[in-house]
């Protein structure tokens, strides 16, 4: 950006009305042309086109879904080199392990990150495909995806104490952008997207209810939330522990 203090306000504020309204419009349309209990988690989209057209084929609907995919190309894309970068970040200061901070050459983009985000996200896709032919009631593939939101989630939290705690411990470092307001604003700014995150994270993972359902659909991702943290930490301890023997 040119002028990020100028640009960033604008396009936190016009992405997020183009994001509503475009949300809004496609779930309300969608909404009003299926019934809420029978709309698919898989092809919504589709089949709220196919029922408004009378059609469950053509080269409209072939049209829709094939720009449905290339948003979610996109989408995965964009937060993909993000989430590349952030682990090739990491690796480099030893908190992950040495393949993820493999960099190419010509561009310097992290491909090792990407090499073994691609793998995990390929094998997850065929196992839910595995499954889902071979055990037709199972939801591992739903429950992966729902982890993935927990951990995307949770690494967000620590994002709001840090910023509150540069700002007074580093106010005076040099910022392209920087979020006006005094400390009380900073701390509304920062405790309301927390709790939004926080109460996310309840709703998601953790069991409300005991009865069977609940826990089947739940308790593994509650489990496997657990899981991956406690894996995260035994890595970061060793990484620690190497770089400290490579130190002396």
């Amino acid at each position: 950006m040119e002028d990020p203090k100028k640009q960033i306000p604008q396009s936190i504020i016009i992405g997020g009305m183009v994001i509503a309204a475009i949300y809004l419009f496609s779930g309300f349309g969608i909404g009003a042309a299926i019934p809420t209990g029978q709309i698919s988690t898989d092809s919504g989209l589709v089949d709220a086109v196919s029922l408004m057209t009378g059609k469950t084929s053509g080269l409209f609907i072939g049209a829709v879904a094939l720009l449905f995919l290339v948003t979610l190309f996109g989408n995965m894309i964009s937060w993909s080199m993000g989430v590349n970068s952030t682990a090739c970040y990491a690796a480099e200061n030893n908190d992950m392990p040495a393949v993820f901070k493999k960099r190419w050459n010509k561009n310097d983009m992290p491909i090792g990150s990407a090499l073994m985000n691609g793998i995990v996200a390929t094998v997850v896709c065929v196992l839910g495909v595995f499954m889902d032919i071979f055990f037709p009631d199972s939801s591992l593939f739903w429950t992966f995806f729902a982890l993935n939101l927990v951990m995307f989630l949770m690494s967000y939290l620590p994002i709001f104490p840090a910023f509150l705690k540069l700002r007074k411990t580093d106010p005076d470092a040099e910022r392209p952008f920087r979020v006006p307001g005094g400390p009380v604003m900073l701390k509304v700014l920062a405790v309301i997207p927390m709790a939004l995150i926080a109460v996310s994270l309840i709703f998601t993972a953790i069991p409300l209810s005991f009865d069977k359902a609940s826990l089947e659909a739940t308790l593994p991702i509650t489990i496997g939330s657990v899981f991956c943290i406690i894996l995260g930490e035994i890595l970061i301890a060793v990484r620690a522990k190497k770089a400290d023997k490579l130190e002396k």
